[in-house]
């Protein structure tokens, strides 16, 4: 008689295995079904756009926070400077007080003011009226004279003091500006690497070529400039066509945007503030229907600045990646206003 056996069982540790990776491919299937698709090469070059528009106004709160800190430095120096040459001066009338005291010692013995005050401070001698009157008239100056370098050597050494403390927020300004601007650029970068070789490739050769077509066929009319110095910055920006933009760059080799104008009016003689946010107040304030040739123009809440060049045209440096160069104000953003030096 033939043997039934009964079918073997699956075991319950395969069952949950079983489960666990369905359950798996569901939720990859779910996921990918729903995975944002990749964005278009328009939409990188928009966002990659936006981040180097804050990354320039970052840049722009570094220049500004780099600039305090050179004058900082150079009052903290100075300062420092005149402190030593202070404690220096009060060396040496200490040494002539005590000369005074030497020869009243060899002629009979130190007068008792005068060993007070080398036993003491100054000041504190100095309050007591009734010492006053056993100071011989050589003594009462030179004791006047210390009083005096001391207080001027406790103002400045405070003055300095508090300079350095102003130093150090600044350096810290600086250095979070600079990890802000940084961050939008490597995050700009980030978003670039998404795209094939073949669209970047594409991407900065568009760049290369509104670079070109920008400064071979642009018309600028015949405009009168705003004046010769403004003429002469302008001229002085238009030698550094096709230099790369990068962000703090100040000449000659490398320019951001205030760097540029900064520079080029520096060539003309005329000494102007390093950030967009300074150099707007570096000359009278006008309205875009005003504008000549060397005015500068601000946009993008003072984020950007350019020379305009005439027929609706500006000369500035305009973000990472590309170069200096002419540009339609039309493609700028929002116009601020112009500023005539």
């Amino acid at each position: 008689m033939a043997s039934h056996r009964r079918p073997k069982q699956p075991s319950r540790t395969r069952v949950t295995v079983l489960t666990a990776t369905a359950a798996a491919a569901v939720a990859l299937t779910s996921q990918a079904a729903h995975a944002d698709p990749k964005p278009s090469k328009s939409e990188v070059k928009a966002k990659v756009d936006k981040l180097y528009h804050e990354a320039e106004a970052a840049t722009e709160k570094y220049n500004g926070a780099k600039e305090q800190q050179d004058n900082l430095k150079k009052e903290v120096d100075a300062l420092q400077d005149k402190v030593a040459r202070g404690q220096a001066e009060l060396n040496t009338l200490r040494t002539e007080l005590g000369s005074i005291a030497t020869a009243q010692y060899r002629s009979g013995g130190i007068d008792p003011s005068v060993a007070l005050f080398l036993a003491s401070d100054p000041d504190s001698f100095l309050d007591q009226a009734s010492a006053l009157d056993q100071l011989t008239v050589k003594q009462t100056e030179a004791l006047q004279k210390i009083q005096s370098k001391q207080r001027t050597l406790a103002q400045q050494r405070k003055e300095a003091q508090d300079k350095l403390g102003d130093l150090a927020d600044v350096r810290k300004a600086l250095g979070e500006n600079k990890k802000k601007y940084q961050g939008k650029l490597a995050d700009a970068q980030r978003l670039l690497n998404t795209l094939t070789q073949a669209e970047r490739a594409k991407m900065q050769q568009d760049e290369q070529r509104a670079s070109r077509a920008a400064s071979e066929r642009v018309e600028l009319g015949n405009e009168a400039p705003a004046s010769n110095r403004g003429a002469a910055a302008l001229a002085a920006a238009a030698t550094q066509i096709g230099k790369p933009y990068v962000s703090g760059g100040s000449g000659p080799n490398s320019y951001d945007c205030s760097g540029l104008t900064q520079w080029a009016f520096a060539q003309a003689g005329v000494s102007i503030t390093r950030t967009t946010y300074t150099q707007q107040h570096d000359g009278q304030r006008i309205g875009r229907s005003q504008l000549k040739p060397g005015d500068l123009v601000f946009f993008n809440g003072l984020s950007h600045v350019g020379f305009y060049a005439g027929n609706n045209q500006i000369l500035h440096a305009p973000k990472p990646g590309t170069v200096v160069r002419y540009e339609s104000m039309d493609y700028m953003g929002t116009f601020q206003f112009g500023v005539r030096v």
